[in-house]
């Protein structure tokens, strides 16, 4: 969770385009602090997904994205909006995939109509728009707002009651499904060599059977 989602959220909710908006972050118990941060700004519930600092290792996109989607079940939620993060470029697409719901990624605008979400985003050479059919998953671009200051008083006036449930109580297992099978350094690059004309070029590349 991170607050340019939480601010288009909020925006979309004062404009009674939404009913709720209900902030998630999971992970240790210092994720609270970020969830107050967002209902300082405006979001209606905190939940907060808890993970033992020595079980945070186990969170790549894909058992988040898991969390996201059981959560959007529970919550019988329309949208969800996903800010940029470490896992960002994988969670969301995970996300809606679990659930099986159109996605929109990148979002730099978003506008609901009726049972539709229209979102912009940057491409080469221009602007995609795309118009996905509710329930649906958005991932947000830097561009999409600007959120608003939020002032530590504000921060620590921010006494709602913060929902904590375990990833189990979703029935996610956080055990990993990857490991690590080797590593080792990449190949060490030679150095370059110069020539003097092209044919001296074309002559070294047939020499090492480049063309």
């Amino acid at each position: 969770m991170n607050i340019i989602a939480v601010e288009e959220a909020v925006r979309l909710e004062e404009k009674k385009l939404v009913k709720e908006v209900f902030a998630v972050s999971c992970g240790p118990a210092q994720c609270q602090e970020t969830i107050r941060t967002a209902l300082a700004m405006g979001a209606n519930r905190g939940i907060h997904v808890e993970v033992l600092a020595a079980e945070a290792d186990l969170l790549g996109p894909l058992q988040v994205a898991w969390v996201l989607a059981k959560l959007a079940e529970k919550e019988k939620v329309d949208l969800g909006k996903q800010d940029i993060d470490d896992n960002c470029n994988q969670t969301g697409q995970m996300t809606a995939g679990f659930l099986d719901w159109p996605q929109g990624t990148f979002a730099s605008q978003v506008t609901l109509e009726g049972d539709k979400v229209k979102g912009e985003q940057e491409i080469d050479g221009g602007l995609e728009t795309l118009l996905l059919k509710l329930p649906d998953v958005v991932t947000a671009d830097r561009q999409l707002n600007e959120p608003h200051y939020n002032t530590l008083p504000n921060i620590m006036k921010a006494k709602k009651k913060i929902e904590v449930i375990k990833a189990g109580d979703l029935g996610v297992d956080l055990t990993s499904k990857f490991s690590v099978i080797s590593l080792e350094d990449p190949p060490q690059h030679t150095a370059g060599v110069k020539v003097e004309t092209t044919e001296d070029l074309v002559a070294k590349l047939r020499e090492i059977e480049r063309v």
